[in-house]
């Protein structure tokens, strides 16, 4: 219904411009609750009068032709507008300016690389250490306990070549808000383990890296050319964070994974395209407007 009623918009927004001359009016410029529209609900518009009766006419038609399957197969044949895209099957309207900002914050965030003389990066460090062994005195930035953690060598930051410090925010947010999951990957507590586990620390980093290009975040586009990336965006309308939940989501998922496949060390890499695809298919599953929608987002504890 939702993809149905954003399709409806765009039609009308180019009937609009076509033969109305409205050159200055964009769908994305209304304040709206898709699912509100979902659900045939009264809701407020911050548009004009003319932008409200757009959207309740999307309303109408959407319920109208949501059982025609042959309809809706026609409409997707409709021209759209050329500020929207389509990838994979999935039609992009638009940014809002919410999404924007986010999607602009979170890119921001991917640009900067770990530094080992940065002393907040430094401190960043010794809180996940803190975090993930609260009864034990915090080692050197250098030493062989970190790899108790799950890190290579003796001096973490080595690790983060490939992830960047946001691989180090990720671990930080999954310890804050998941601490229950955190400690039981982190301890190898669940399951039947294998005699060579993978590292947790450096399996966070991977991660990271890995949710980075399946969403296709680091591309130059304004938008993400990625199918799961189109649908990324939808989640990070509804939550700022996003990127962190879906980080833990993935984490929980790939040591079930790893349980489920009975993984070894070497078998990393085929685990964790597993869990890549298991989250690619559930990111395109209807009804799905936040991380906490998705079916592996209950596997995990607080």
């Amino acid at each position: 219904m939702n993809l149905l009623i954003n399709l409806i918009l765009m039609i009308l927004e180019n009937l609009c411009l076509e033969n109305m001359g409205m050159n200055n009016w964009r769908v994305s410029n209304l304040e709206m609750s898709r699912t509100d529209l979902g659900k045939g609900r009264v809701i407020s518009f911050t548009g004009d009068s003319f932008s409200c009766w757009i959207v309740q006419c999307a309303q109408w038609l959407a319920h109208v032709v949501i059982g025609s399957c042959s309809l809706v197969g026609k409409l997707f044949l409709l021209p759209s507008n050329s500020q929207s895209k389509q990838v994979d099957g999935i039609i992009q309207l638009p940014l809002s300016p919410l999404r924007e900002e986010r999607l602009r914050n979170l890119r921001q965030r991917l640009e900067v690389s770990f530094d080992n003389t940065c002393l907040d990066h430094q401190d960043s460090l010794k809180q996940l250490w803190m975090l993930a062994f609260p009864d034990r005195e915090l080692p050197p930035l250098k030493s062989e306990l970190w790899k108790e953690m799950g890190w290579q060598g003796t001096d973490p930051s080595t690790d983060f070549r490939g992830g960047g410090l946001i691989s180090l925010e990720n671990l930080i947010f999954f310890a804050k808000n998941y601490p229950a999951s955190f400690q039981r990957l982190l301890n190898k507590q669940d399951g039947k383990r294998a005699d060579w586990e993978y590292p947790f620390a450096v399996a966070g980093v991977n991660l990271s890296f890995m949710l980075v290009q399946m969403l296709d975040l680091q591309s130059n586009n304004e938008k993400p050319n990625s199918k799961a990336g189109a649908l990324f965006l939808e989640l990070l309308r509804s939550d700022e964070m996003a990127f962190d939940e879906l980080y833990c989501v993935a984490f929980q998922l790939l040591d079930t994974k790893w349980l489920a496949m009975r993984a070894s060390y070497m078998e990393f890499n085929e685990v964790l395209k597993s869990t890549r695809a298991q989250l690619e298919q559930e990111l395109a599953l209807d009804s799905i407007s936040s991380v906490h929608d998705l079916p592996a987002y209950n596997m995990l504890r607080r």
